[in-house]
């Protein structure tokens, strides 16, 4: 074992990570959610956006548990006659893709930005500020769902509606780092040696703001997904023959009061149960991370 890899087993982050259950069950439940939308469409029993497997004679099927259930089905059908199992797996692909892309691109963005309006200053810093302020005044449902509705639904548009709404806040957060670490001696020195302010921004600021931004990106995952499945939920995020949970949970919600629960509310404990986890290592990270606690 490599001389790194023994000073993190003995970090005290790795020490307050194994003895924090909460960590621990957030590890869990994500790792959980890794493995089920890598591996589970192996051991899927249907492909539930393939039309052609679909028989509507199998809709409304109950758990295998209830009376009336078939084995072929352990968790029931849908209206289309989905395996509900299988559309779970395959639609916690489709939140999980989206929580991660939209992170990834909002956290980018917003970096950059960010970085560019602390260390510079000037008109550009007050303008980008402005957006950021202008669009923090309005709730980012609203914001994301004022997008959907205007240029329709679908996987690609819902990426770009929640990346639109989620970069202000790692630009916020970034440009009030970079205004502390831009003021500190190892930056003048940088200055001082020749080095231009892109290689002073790259190398020597970003690596010592990097701990709030993992932080707000963990967090931020859960946000995402809570999002896009609400948007779903009201028919305008990715399109119904293509299921993410929170179609799934809106498709079901029509009998839900019929008795025909199962539709409804297993796509819904999915959704809780993955946001739950990821919350979960974001609250310790959280807490690790913050120098008030230590």
């Amino acid at each position: 074992m490599s001389a790194k890899k023994e000073g993190f087993f003995k970090s005290e982050f790795f020490h307050n990570f194994v003895r924090s259950p909460g960590a621990l069950a957030g590890l869990f439940i994500v790792t959980f959610f890794v493995v089920l939308v890598t591996a589970g469409p192996l051991f899927t029993p249907q492909n539930p956006y393939d039309i052609g497997s679909l028989d509507l004679m199998d809709a409304f099927k109950p758990p295998v548990w209830m009376e009336g259930g078939d084995p072929a089905f352990v968790l029931g059908t849908d209206d289309q006659g989905r395996d509900l199992l299988s559309a779970m797996v395959y639609g916690s692909r489709i939140s999980l893709f989206i929580g991660l892309s939209v992170v990834v691109l909002s956290c980018v963005l917003g970096t950059f930005l960010g970085l560019v309006a602390g260390y510079f200053g000037g008109r550009l810093d007050s303008l980008l500020m402005r957006v950021v302020d202008i669009q923090l005044s309005f709730p980012a449902m609203l914001v994301a769902l004022f997008i959907m509705a205007a240029f329709g639904r679908g996987l690609g548009k819902l990426v770009t509606a929640l990346t639109i709404v989620g970069w202000v806040l790692y630009a916020r957060t970034v440009r009030g780092s970079v205004l502390v670490e831009k003021k500190k001696e190892y930056v003048d020195a940088a200055r001082l040696i020749g080095l231009s302010p892109f290689p002073i921004i790259l190398r020597h600021v970003l690596p010592n703001i990097l701990t709030p931004l993992i932080v707000i990106a963990t967090i931020h995952v859960g946000t995402v997904i809570l999002t896009e499945a609400t948007l779903s939920y009201l028919g305008v995020g990715v399109p119904v023959t293509r299921p993410s949970l929170g179609l799934l949970v809106k498709n079901g919600y029509d009998v839900l009061f019929s008795g025909l629960w199962w539709s409804s509310v297993f796509p819904g404990m999915f959704i809780m149960l993955l946001v739950f986890g990821i919350n979960l290592l974001g609250d310790f990270l959280r807490d690790e991370f913050n120098p008030r606690l230590k």
